[in-house]
């Protein structure tokens, strides 16, 4: 039963009564939106709408992590981080995994494995990631976007997770995702 159809939770549930899109852009899209509480008063959400992602956990032929190191804006710095992708319309999951590691890190998934998924910030947007684990990687390098500079980086999960715990890795797809493939990295 996914959470949206738990009985347990429908008196939490807020009803959309209206909505105004304020910005469309090309990857995000907001919207104010007018809602009924649980107890009949109205509220306004702001709400970012997004059409989804994907971040993929790679382990090369040497059981090391594969990660990408890149300058993102909204944080002002350059992080270092799984790859990872925005669904295209009409596009799988699956399929967008698979192209984002083409892209990325120049490697073809030989085994792709869902391994859960990730709200990124409920609180405002709708943006979900679903979470892979790609192994037996074979190079297949696909041109990557336009406007996207990287280097990519194979650390030992030890390294990961000390990096992780200094603060160096601080993007949470990445930090979920190897929470989640656990036990995959022993």
């Amino acid at each position: 039963m996914s959470q949206a159809d738990d009985p347990s939770a429908r008196h939490l549930t807020e009803e959309q009564l209206h909505s105004q899109l304020i910005y469309d852009g090309k990857v995000v899209h907001l919207y104010v939106d007018t809602v009924k509480l649980p107890d009949g008063s109205t509220a306004r959400r702001e709400v970012v709408r997004h059409s989804g992602a994907v971040a993929i956990l790679p382990l090369d032929s040497d059981g090391r992590i594969v990660l990408v190191r890149q300058y993102r804006y909204a944080a002002g710095r350059a992080l270092l981080e799984i790859p990872a992708g925005t669904l295209e319309v009409g596009e799988s999951p699956d399929v967008c995994a698979a192209r984002e590691l083409q892209e990325e890190i120049g490697y073809r998934p030989g085994r792709l494995q869902k391994i859960g998924g990730i709200f990124v910030a409920p609180g405002y947007t709708t943006e979900y990631i679903h979470l892979y684990l790609a192994t037996d990687l074979v190079p297949s390098r696909l041109d990557a976007d336009d406007d996207e500079f990287f280097e990519v980086l194979h650390l030992p999960l030890s390294e990961v997770l000390a990096r992780i715990r200094r603060g160096e890795i601080a993007d949470a797809k990445t930090i979920s995702a190897i929470l989640l493939a656990q036990e995959y990295l022993k």
